[in-house]
């Protein structure tokens, strides 16, 4: 406990995300002078029930994506309910916030004012306590550094006129550190610029830094993938496996699936077929959002056809939160979470659903936003849980880079107690 130093301010302010979005940077200082900031980051893609992104709506301000009122949220009744607190007490910092939110999903002072404030108490409290913030949210066993899985060529919302799906991302589970696994993984996604500049396709980028190429087909994209791979010198599935993000609600009309680059329509049963023949066909290690986030009834018949063969990951399923993920694991649907703080709201939540998820066999893979900023505590808390697993984008714009390169850091900082994932952490491999 870090006796006698108590939050003695906690203030926020407007700042710019990655896609030049305002979102917010909360600081908190401490009696004793430590200060300590956090920033959030924002969504494209979003489950119905994520908590709430307060937004002030004010047409003459950017577009109504301001966030003022999210601000005096923080300086006003979050200021008020923190101060006097002392900054290690996690949990009941996070339970007063819920507390003074009063409402469900945040809907009240907002998401984004809540994990600002949760954060930047945690990250003052490390400091204050001396340790890097990876050891203080997990203790001494926290030693595990996650395997990047990292989104290099983008679709759907994330860059249009990409391939229908979301997310196409390479996984260096063959690697023997973390180092070496961002040495893979930056070599192939150079590679995969040469594969599109040799095809004559754009090499312009989405949100998360891949390459959103104007492909007549989504198998075209994942051709080129592999192509990237063993250009790059690498074995696909050994030393680099494929991950996907369908986004599926997205492609969801409420009855079928569409596929407009495949021309495609189809049904729950027909969506896992196509799947089946993918992994058939490609080293696929994990699909994320295979179905729509109203379809669990499919995603239970989906993790019992393919669950033995691949990693199945609910995000708009699960929105990181521990109500929707004991749901499911009650309908077996799926047999991992995403998860991203922003989605519940503060610290303590996430990994509390994170633990629940590691405890049940699940798999946890902890993830960026498509709009982020260079706060890079998401790093921190991959290695805090031990889940073995991290999205954050290509190796490309610096609140991306900002990740991987905390994550180097760590792993020095570590020393020979460093526990590179690898293979081990895609359970169905092992």
């Amino acid at each position: 406990m870090i006796h006698s130093v108590a939050i003695a301010s906690v203030t926020a302010d407007e700042i710019l995300d990655s896609r030049g979005n305002p979102t917010l940077r909360t600081t908190v200082a401490l009696a004793d002078g430590t200060t300590a900031s956090a920033s959030v980051p924002s969504g494209a893609s979003t489950g119905q029930y994520e908590a709430l992104e307060l937004r002030d709506g004010d047409p003459s301000r950017y577009s109504g994506n301001g966030v003022l009122q999210a601000v005096a949220n923080v300086n006003g009744p979050i200021a008020d309910a923190l101060v006097g607190i002392q900054p290690d007490d996690q949990w009941r910092i996070d339970a007063t916030l819920i507390a003074v939110d009063g409402s469900e999903f945040k809907r009240r002072l907002g998401a984004n004012a809540i994990l600002g404030a949760s954060l930047a108490c945690a990250r003052a409290a490390s400091l204050a306590c001396g340790l890097p913030l990876f050891r203080y949210l997990g203790g001494d066993g926290a030693h595990v550094l996650p395997v990047p899985m990292l989104n290099i060529l983008n679709g759907g919302q994330h860059a249009h006129d990409g391939p229908d799906v979301q997310e196409f991302m390479i996984v260096p589970l063959g690697a023997p550190t973390f180092r070496e696994a961002l040495r893979y993984a930056v070599e192939t996604y150079h590679a995969l610029r040469d594969v599109l500049r040799e095809a004559n396709l754009g090499t312009s980028t989405g949100d998360e830094g891949g390459y959103v190429p104007r492909v007549n087909s989504n198998a075209a994209a994942m051709d080129m993938l592999m192509l990237a791979i063993e250009r790059a010198g690498y074995r696909p599935g050994d030393d680099i496996a494929i991950a996907l993000d369908f986004a599926a609600s997205s492609l969801h009309d409420g009855e079928l699936y569409r596929l407009p680059r495949e021309g495609l329509t189809m049904s729950s049963a027909e969506m896992i077929d196509y799947l089946a023949n993918w992994m058939r066909r490609y080293p696929i290690v994990s699909i994320e959002d295979p179905l729509a986030d109203t379809d669990w009834s499919g995603f239970s018949a989906l993790t019992a056809a393919l669950g033995a063969d691949v990693q199945v990951v609910g995000d708009d399923l699960f929105v990181s939160n521990r109500m929707f993920l004991v749901r499911g694991i009650a309908k077996r649907c799926c047999n991992a979470v995403l998860i991203k703080p922003n989605q519940v709201g503060t610290v303590t939540e996430t990994q509390d659903t994170a633990r629940m998820a590691l405890s049940a066999g699940y798999g946890a893979p902890v993830s960026h936003r498509s709009g982020d900023t260079v706060d890079s505590s998401i790093a921190d808390l991959a290695v805090s849980i031990n889940c073995g697993q991290i999205k954050s984008g290509a190796p490309a714009h610096g609140e991306r880079i900002a990740k991987y390169n905390r994550l180097l850091r760590i792993e020095k900082m570590l020393g020979e107690d460093a526990l590179f994932a690898g293979r081990r952490a895609f359970r169905h491999l092992v």
